[in-house]
């Protein structure tokens, strides 16, 4: 009797062992991260050998060097199309990290040489009765007076700039609408210095020269806020589907409640990040504060309209024109505050964003 020996298929693409991702076409899954550790460690080392290490120097080869053999090594294995892709993501990559370079070069700054000064007792004392000289003193009425003069800033321009982006979104046509938005881009390029001498030039109008109170210096904060509120409150409510609001129509909702109930709730986790904005915008503006709040208050002053009202932005620039190691220690410490100031305010809006945000259900 014939026997037929049983053969075992030979293994196909679909069958037999798992291959590995270079013969399937494929760059392992960490290779990126591999790469970029072992081109960091090789220019690293061959910096070190010549003494000449920099972390720029570093960063610009480490990143050179990545590029090229990845790149170069996508194309062996995976093909042109892969590797352009590649080589596109790690421009983007780069680009990135070269934006967030300054932002991270400042703030390490600004921390490194504000915190050996930044205490309970620079933020609970003012400087009043402290000579220049003095180890003493504190930034205390400055930040009274930045948190009352952006207060006010904000009093006036939130409600005035939203109520013209509602304006230029549910009601303005024609003309009029491409004049108020002329008018509101040419107001966002606007110097702060102009701001200032505006309001210098209306204060002597209405109450005579000399008269630099915190106000003044409010009302040319909100100058500059106004046109930012505006552009950016524009944009949220564009954002609202228009559906919603013809669903509000369609049940015989006026325009005026579609807007308070179903518009602005709806866009006002965008109007809030706005607001914001248009706040750390103006809140380190310097030069309309000096013209119109003053340079020389060293005491507390609770009241917007008397007398001079000293803040942290002129608080810095007093510091440093003054010159000194204690003075420029009094300025980055300031530095510092105002930064914290802007952080605290951005997580305040963001909680608030998330209080007036419709529901999910």
């Amino acid at each position: 009797m014939n026997t037929t020996a049983t053969q075992s298929p030979a293994p196909g693409p679909d069958m037999g062992s798992p291959r590995l991702d270079l013969r399937s076409g494929t760059l392992p899954r960490r290779f990126p991260a591999a790469l970029l550790a072992s081109c960091a460690a090789v220019v690293a080392g061959i910096l070190l050998a010549f003494s000449s290490f920099g972390f720029l120097l570093w960063g610009v080869l480490t990143a050179v060097a990545y590029v090229v053999i990845a790149v170069t090594a996508s194309a062996r294995v995976e093909g042109g199309r892969k590797a352009k892709d590649r080589l596109v993501t790690s421009l983007v990559y780069g680009c990135f990290l070269l934006a967030m370079l300054p932002l991270a070069s400042v703030l390490w700054t600004v921390l490194t040489n504000g915190m050996g000064r930044l205490d309970v007792y620079f933020l609970s004392v003012s400087m009043n009765g402290v000579l220049p000289s003095m180890d003493a003193g504190g930034a205390y009425h400055a930040i009274v007076g930045t948190l009352a003069i952006t207060g006010m800033a904000t009093l006036i321009s939130v409600p005035v700039g939203v109520m013209t982006a509602v304006y230029l979104v549910e009601y303005a046509q024609g003309r009029m609408k491409r004049l108020i938005m002329f008018f509101v881009d040419v107001m966002t390029g606007i110097p702060s210095i102009v701001a200032g001498l505006f309001v210098v030039a209306l204060w002597m109008v209405l109450f005579g020269p000399g008269r630099t109170n915190g106000a003044s210096g409010a009302i040319a904060l909100a100058v500059l806020m106004i046109p930012v509120v505006v552009r950016s409150s524009e944009e949220m409510l564009r954002l609202v589907p228009q559906d919603l609001r013809e669903a509000a129509y369609a049940l015989g909702v006026p325009r005026w409640r579609t807007i308070t109930k179903v518009v602005l709730p709806t866009s006002a986790a965008g109007l809030t990040t706005g607001i914001m904005l248009a706040i750390a915008r103006v809140i380190g503006e310097t030069a309309p504060l000096i013209l119109t709040a003053g340079t020389s208050a060293v005491s507390i002053n609770w009241n917007l309209f008397d007398g001079q009202m000293m803040n942290l932005p002129v608080f810095i620039y007093s510091q440093v024109r003054m010159g000194g190691a204690i003075n420029y220690e009094r300025a980055w410490a300031a530095a510092l505050t105002l930064i914290l100031v802007v952080m605290l305010l951005f997580f305040l809006a963001r909680m608030i964003g998330r209080l007036f945000a419709p529901k999910a259900r």
